[in-house]
């Protein structure tokens, strides 16, 4: 059984920072894309980046700059590092896994496979 489960999330401060993980299983996620994104109350659920297999990585406008994601197939784990975190960035946060073909699928929601439940990420001024 393929499972997702992503942890880290909180209340911060605008300015500080957080690191979010997702720790997978049940499936070798090595050829698989891995993306982190997000929905606010009221809003679409919005891309914020994601890293292929060989370790490329994409970002969204918004938070390029200050957010980092890695990835480590040993420990089946990708990390969302997050820096100077703003009221804006006040979000449940997503884990998800797609078959990571070409980069052009990884800012789409419908392309992914699998995803975990979500993490509250609360930013306060």
């Amino acid at each position: 059984q393929v499972q997702l489960v992503e942890s880290g999330g909180g209340l911060v401060q605008a300015g500080g920072s957080l690191r979010l993980s997702c720790e997978y299983s049940g499936r070798t996620f090595s050829n698989y894309a891995m993306g982190w994104f997000r929905q606010a109350p009221g809003n679409e659920r919005e891309f914020v980046a994601a890293i292929g297999r060989s370790g490329s990585t994409l970002y969204a406008g918004s938070v390029k700059g200050r957010f980092t994601i890695s990835r480590d197939n040993a420990k089946n784990t990708v990390l969302l590092q997050m820096n100077s975190l703003e009221a804006e960035d006040t979000a449940v946060y997503f884990c998800a896994a797609v078959r990571s073909y070409s980069s052009s699928t990884w800012s789409y929601p419908r392309a992914y496979d699998y995803w975990g439940q979500g993490t509250q990420v609360t930013v306060s001024s």
